[in-house]
């Protein structure tokens, strides 16, 4: 394997809402091309930490740094700048229920970029078909299953060839089939697309499936216990509340 790159880096971070704490002191990094997974107990913060290191909320204290430049000491239009070369795929898939599916991939392609109509309708094509909805641009999100409107969402996530893929629970809802299937088609778009993702999840076999790094919150402690393969933590974690996370109480 080539040596390993800090792509993100959290350093000494505290998020807190008013004078309530969820986090405090954390510290770990994304290297590039990893399927990095943010776990933990419900009410941990999983979501809000995605939320710091994509740009959409502020730290209470600390830094997350793109490489080397620190998004929240930067220049807003920079940091806008950074935003731009992220995809997130939210859970809902966050699709506009009065658009199609190809309006909808399309919508950042329009906003940021000074593509023509046709070369819109070409990437759009190009990013439906990588997620496997090929032939599906004149539908709208309430005519397919929730399955696809996730895949729909992701080619969304697609449309600006981000540098870093953003998940948040990209399973909930799907039956484990279909879970399986977003699985699979994450590692493929990563090896594909060169991307580095990031995957808010409490779902354990898709943990284990994608995930090579991670960083557990602990809702008690307020900070993180644990860092590191998924599978290590399972094998060699001291920590009983890791193992009991990671077994959900069965070992």
């Amino acid at each position: 394997m080539s040596e390993q790159k800090a792509h993100l880096t959290v350093r000494n971070l505290t998020m807190a809402y008013g004078d309530f704490v969820v986090m405090r002191e954390l510290n770990f990094t994304v290297n590039r091309g990893d399927v990095f997974i943010i776990m933990g107990g419900s009410g941990c913060g999983k979501s809000t930490l995605m939320k710091i290191m994509i740009g959409l909320k502020s730290p209470a204290v600390g830094q997350v740094f793109y490489v080397d430049k620190s998004l929240w000491e930067i220049d807003p239009a920079d940091r806008q700048r950074i935003m731009q070369r992220f995809g997130i795929l939210y859970q809902s898939g966050a699709l506009w229920s009065s658009m199609t599916l190809a309006q909808n991939v399309g919508l950042p392609l329009e906003l940021y970029t000074g593509l023509t109509p046709g070369d819109i309708r070409d990437v759009v094509s190009l990013k439906l078909s990588l997620v496997g909805l090929a032939g599906f641009e004149a539908f709208y999100p309430s005519e397919i299953s929730g399955g696809m409107r996730k895949r729909a969402g992701l080619a969304r996530a697609m449309a600006l060839d981000p540098e870093v893929l953003f998940f948040d629970e990209p399973s909930a809802g799907l039956d484990p089939v279909s879970a399986r299937r977003l699985d699979d088609l994450i590692l493929e778009l990563r090896e594909s697309l060169g991307a580095t993702v990031v995957v808010v999840t409490h779902e354990l076999a898709s943990l284990f499936a994608i995930g090579n790094n991670s960083v557990f919150l602990d809702p008690e402690t307020r900070t993180m216990i644990a860092s590191g393969d998924p599978k290590q933590l399972l094998a060699e974690s001291p920590d009983p509340k890791v193992r009991s996370f990671l077994t959900r109480g069965e070992q």
